[in-house]
Order: structure tokens, then sequence, then C-alpha cells
């Protein structure tokens, strides 16, 4: 097996975090707005801006294994 496989997969390993990390945030989103429903407009905002941070890492990781996998130098 190649190293460059195993390297691809390890820096999978960003997307599978990002997608557990965007899920934790969902959670804890709903129940902020269902503590504090006059919130929803502050919580909405920073939730957002967090997906977008979090969704970066995952794009970032995946960019990284498809260098890895096609550009072998």
């Amino acid at each position: 097996m190649d190293l460059t496989v195993i390297g691809a997969a390890i820096c999978m390993i960003a997307c599978a975090a990002a997608g557990l990390g965007m899920a934790l945030a969902t959670g804890h989103a709903v129940d902020a707005v269902a503590r504090q429903p006059e919130a929803s407009g502050k919580i909405q905002a920073i939730f957002l801006l967090g997906l977008a941070l979090t969704e970066s890492t995952a794009i970032y990781g995946l960019l990284t294994a498809l260098i890895m996998l096609f550009v072998r130098g």
C-alpha cells in the first residue's frame, strides 16, 4: 500500500472531525434557542459564523487529501 493513500486517509480525519463539530454546535445552538428564544438572532449569527469556519477546515482537509492523491511528483 502506498504511503500517499495512508496520508490522504489521515487528512480525511479533518473532514470527519468537522462533521462531528458541526453536529455538536447545532445541538448546542438548538438548546440555547430553546432556553432563550429572545436571543435567537445573536445565537444564529454566531452559529453561522462558527459553521462557516468549521466547514473551511473540512474543505482544507479534503483539498489536502486530493492534492496528495492526484499530484505525485
